[in-house]
């Protein structure tokens, strides 16, 4: 029988816990204010979207090879979040940022990419539809609304942590440094997690 309980508690824990993905709009929100940030977060839950329509399409061919796949995406996703905590870390202030080679950690693109080499999306997509769907219900309605749920608990997630990091934008602009340090170092712990 379907447990709807354990289906949204899987859902809500998994989005609202400190990630790449939340520690990210927390950063933009404290950078870029929460009306620039926003695109970034809906480019996270379109992202997302992705994942999880992946994992329903190849449900059983990713659940028979995911060792295979967790050796080749757990590095990857690793450096790109290292990078992140990197273009967190020497963040500089608004008005001495250069714009070649800049990336834009706004943008929704970036949402969108980081889903794909983050690995505890992927692991969350996959035990998601493996675990709470799949063995109950493989009608179109159920992925569909799965889809939906997900979406917008992953969406409400992104704008909690985006509103925090906007909210506090002149606290944090004061204690910029130390906080860029702080978020870096969250990512980077995030990057090494993935290896234990």
């Amino acid at each position: 029988m379907f447990n709807w309980f354990a289906f949204f508690s899987y859902i809500i824990v998994s989005c609202i816990t400190p990630g790449p993905n939340n520690l990210m709009c927390m950063a933009n929100g404290t950078n870029f204010g929460f009306k620039k940030s926003l695109k970034f977060c809906f480019g996270v839950t379109t992202g997302f979207a992705l994942i999880l329509l992946c994992a329903i399409a190849c449900n059983f061919f990713i659940y028979s090879y995911i060792p295979v796949i967790l050796k080749v995406m757990t590095p990857i996703g690793a450096l790109y979040i290292l990078w992140l905590a990197w273009t967190i870390w020497r963040d500089k202030p608004k008005d001495k940022k250069e714009s070649k080679l800049q990336l834009d950690t706004t943008a929704f693109h970036v949402g969108i990419i980081l889903q794909f080499v983050n690995p505890k999306g992927l692991l969350y997509g996959m035990t998601l539809i493996t675990n709470f769907v799949f063995p109950y219900d493989h009608s179109f309605g159920m992925f569909a609304l799965t889809l939906v749920i997900n979406w917008f608990v992953v969406l409400f997630s992104n704008i909690c942590w985006l509103l925090f990091g906007s909210i506090f934008q002149k606290f944090f602009e004061e204690y910029k440094k130390i906080l860029n340090a702080v978020m870096a170092l969250l990512l980077v712990y995030c990057a090494l997690s993935l290896f234990h």
